[in-house]
């Protein structure tokens, strides 16, 4: 019997490369130090990601991406299909538990400085799997078809429309016409199970493949006392050392979703009534609730702009500047320019959170 498996093995690995990938797990070492507990953030992201695929998936034999059939589909889903409701609320809080934890991981990676050289692209794939991730969120809001979706993709679309010179195309290619309608669900629907996992397939794992390459960076400040001998250097194995704590991460974020989905159920709502008025007190999601409450607090007019528009070119260039951060803070320890950046993220951090809160509770 071992000398099957053995050879099975080892047809296997003259096929697959599976000795060079035995070989990978047993040299990958994880730096220790007393920030290692952020390394387990980007593998609990992964897991909530694969969370959301499969549940997509289930969700996808009774979903009907129609005007006429969406809400009504989804509330067939949460009646009458065993465990459907459940489904639905586990597929709903992972999305908004993945978006938080992308959040946590994106901070934490900003502030541990592993965005420095030679890890620049990973930073940046990174960033664009957290547009695509929001992107996920904005798309999958619409899809039940009920009043908040509805009016807050109206909201959200007309934002898009105050983008200089091509804010016109982009809010039609949107929506599918000038107007919320049905076409707009289709597009999003196409949006959210195709195009959207399409890119994040790859982006994630050109991301992957670069965390492998590259490893796993060491802050500034560990490193320093590395090399002066104030702190020894240590590691340990990935596999199975790393890997098992990481499975324990995902078994904490799994009791978390599922107790989230058990006791707090996602309501489905109002049908949408694109002929009804909206709402009172309508807002987005809280991920873009820092945008919103930026853009009430501005005037209509600043030196005969329309605020919106500022507002929205603000934020591009704060994302631009973000996504160029490992190629502006170019120094590799504690120099004027880092500090410059880390007061940058603390100043970013409490903007998102003072804002944030400042929209709820307004």
């Amino acid at each position: 019997m071992a000398g099957l498996k053995r050879r099975f093995v080892d047809w296997l690995d003259e096929r697959l490369g599976g000795g060079s990938i035995e070989e990978f797990l047993r040299h990958k070492k994880v730096p220790i130090h007393r920030h290692t507990i952020w390394y387990y953030f980007g593998g609990m992201a992964l897991f909530l990601f694969v969370i959301q695929v499969l549940t997509g998936i289930l969700l996808l034999m009774y979903y009907r991406p129609t005007a006429s059939g969406a809400f009504e589909s989804v509330q067939f889903i949460m009646t009458q299909v065993k465990f459907g409701w459940l489904i639905r609320s586990i597929h709903s809080w992972s999305a908004n538990l993945m978006i938080l934890i992308v959040f946590i991981h994106m901070f934490s990676v900003y502030f541990l400085k592993a965005y420095r050289k030679p890890r620049e692209l990973t930073w940046v794939s990174g960033m664009l799997l957290f547009f695509i991730v929001l992107a996920f969120g904005f798309s999958g809001y619409l899809l039940p078809w009920n009043t908040l979706a509805f009016f807050a993709t109206k909201v959200g679309t007309d934002m898009a429309g105050f983008v200089p010179f091509i804010g016109k195309w982009i809010l039609v290619f949107l929506r599918g016409g000038n107007e919320v309608t049905g076409a707009t669900l289709t597009r999003f629907f196409g949006f959210h199970v195709a195009v959207l996992p399409g890119l994040a397939t790859l982006l994630l794992a050109l991301h992957l493949l670069l965390v492998q390459r590259l490893g796993m960076s060491v802050p500034p400040g560990v490193e320093k006392k590395i090399k002066e001998g104030q702190e020894p250097e240590r590691s340990m194995p990935f596999f199975p050392n790393f890997l098992l704590r990481d499975i324990m991460g995902w078994y904490g974020a799994l009791g978390v979703l599922g107790a989230l989905a058990a006791i707090f159920p996602w309501e489905l709502g109002t049908k949408a009534n694109p002929f009804g008025s909206a709402p009172a007190g309508i807002h987005p999601e809280w991920y873009f609730l820092f945008m919103y409450q930026t853009l009430k607090y501005l005037p209509a007019k600043i030196f005969f702009i329309n605020s919106e528009l500022l507002g929205l070119m603000g934020f591009g260039i704060a994302g631009a500047i973000w996504v160029l951060v490992p190629f502006l803070d170019y120094k590799t320890g504690f120099g004027k320019v880092t500090r410059f950046f880390t007061g940058l993220g603390i100043f970013a951090l409490g903007y998102i959170i003072v804002m944030s809160v400042l929209a709820l509770v307004g």
